[in-house]
């Protein structure tokens, strides 16, 4: 499979990634949300800030899940990842105030990201808010 991800860009993680100081993308939901239960090793990830083309593209080593979350596992998991997903000890706390309610994290390990020629997708029928897209071959969205 082929996936999206819609980057914030005043976060700059886009740059974190193809430099490698991001090494896992995580994804925080109240609900179960795509890429949940769609995503695996050897799946590639697309990766484009909001209103620019897709740029970058890093392959899945390794997906972790995890479910009933509380502010306790929130804690945990920023702790012991949270380098790794690109966020510096000093915004730890900022991040956990975004993510202490929600009930379910992915953690998507990425490597040998690369950058790539820029594209524009097409994210009819996804829904204009979509920062996760899925779909067999990116090839189909490219516009």
């Amino acid at each position: 499979m082929d996936h999206i991800a819609i980057m914030k860009q005043s976060w700059g993680l886009t740059q974190k990634i193809l430099s490698g100081q991001k090494k896992v993308e995580s994804r925080w939901y109240k609900s179960k949300y795509a890429p949940w239960g769609k995503i695996g090793k050897g799946d590639v990830v697309y990766f484009k800030d909001a209103g620019e083309p897709v740029s970058i593209k890093a392959e899945v080593e390794k997906v972790i899940s995890f479910s009933d979350l509380t502010p306790e596992k929130v804690s945990r998991i920023l702790d012991e990842y949270g380098s790794d997903d690109g966020i510096e000890k000093d915004k730890i706390k900022e991040f956990f105030e975004l993510f202490k309610n929600k009930s379910y994290c992915l953690l998507i390990f990425l490597k040998n990201p690369e950058r790539i020629k820029p594209f524009e997708i097409d994210k009819t029928g996804f829904g204009m808010m979509s920062a996760w897209l899925t779909v067999d071959n990116v090839d189909k969205i490219k516009v």
